[in-house]
Order: structure tokens, then C-alpha cells, then sequence
């Protein structure tokens, strides 16, 4: 890699870096992953990533999800 390149890849990523520490703090962002997974980012210090099956098994299994949170919320601990 040239020395052109690598410091167009260094902006690249500055400016990606820039772009999600300004973004709000609570909020859900997603992208897609080099390895062409969905990636979610806001819930942690580490992104979430899973393929697109993955996340459509999640998402049809929200209601059971849900209920067993419901279900279970004594014993569930909550993020503060």
C-alpha cells in the first residue's frame, strides 16, 4: 500500500470515527459489516453483528422474546 493510500485510508477512518462518537448517544445506528453482516451499534461498547438470517430469526421471535422478559423481569437486571 502506497503512502497516498494510507493516509486516504487514515482520513477514511478518521472521519468514520468522527461520524459515530457524534452521533447521538442513545441511539440505534446500523450498518453493513466488510463481511457483508448487519452490524448494530448503541447497545454497548461493541457493535452487534449477525447475518441477516440471524437477525430475521430475532426479529420473528420478538413476541416470544418479549413475553419471557415479562415473564422473567424479576430476575432480569437492567442497564444504568
Amino acid at each position: 500500500m502506497s503512502e497516498v493510500d494510507m493516509q486516504a485510508e487514515l482520513e477514511r477512518l478518521r472521519a468514520e470515527n468522527a461520524q459515530l462518537k457524534s452521533k447521538d448517544k442513545g441511539g440505534l445506528t446500523l450498518k453493513v459489516s466488510e463481511k457483508g453482516g448487519l452490524s448494530l451499534y448503541g447497545m454497548g461498547r461493541f457493535p452487534v453483528t449477525l447475518y441477516k438470517e440471524q437477525w430475521l430469526r430475532i426479529l420473528a421471535s420478538a413476541p416470544e422474546i418479549e413475553a419471557f422478559i415479562r415473564e422473567n423481569d424479576s430476575k432480569l437486571k437492567a442497564k444504568e
